[in-house]
This record gives C-alpha cells, sequence and structure tokens, in this order.
C-alpha cells in the first residue's frame, strides 16, 4: 500500500502524523486542523505494526477502521 504522510505541530517542536492511502482526500474529522505534506506515496508493506518514523501505531488497523492512521497522543514527543 502506498501512503501519503501529514505533520501537523505540536507543543515542544514536536509533531503529529496523519496517513491516509496515496490519492485519498483527508477525512473531513480532521480537516478543521492545519496539516502539511510530510511525505506522498511512502510504501508500506500492510503487514507491519508500526509506522516508527511517524510514531503511529497499527496504521492498517487504524486505515481499515477510519480511512486514516494518526499519531497517538501517547507518542507525542517520543519520534525516533
Amino acid at each position: 500500500m502506498k501512503l501519503d504522510i501529514y505533520k501537523r505541530a505540536e507543543t515542544g517542536g514536536h509533531f503529529s502524523y496523519l496517513a491516509v492511502p496515496e490519492g485519498k482526500v483527508i477525512p473531513n474529522e480532521v480537516t478543521n486542523i492545519d496539516w502539511e505534506d510530510a511525505e506522498r506515496g511512502l510504501d508500506f508493506d500492510e503487514r507491519e505494526d508500526a509506522l516508527p518514523a511517524y510514531s503511529i501505531d497499527q496504521p492498517a488497523k487504524q486505515i481499515s477502521a477510519k480511512g486514516y492512521a494518526i499519531t497517538s497522543v501517547r507518542n507525542i514527543g517520543h519520534e525516533e
């Protein structure tokens, strides 16, 4: 699967990230927040449990459930 990754600034100079399938529009429930492009067309193996570079846990499960995956609040500030 290919993903488009967006980012938004959080407190302390950290970022949260949003992943959507390539070419899909950011879902309405998150469009009220200022997201910027971070990466387009990222190759992602759906069998992976995480996108560690973006602190996103269970991206395939999140995308299946709601159409996007997002950084968990508990991961903000813990980017690798």
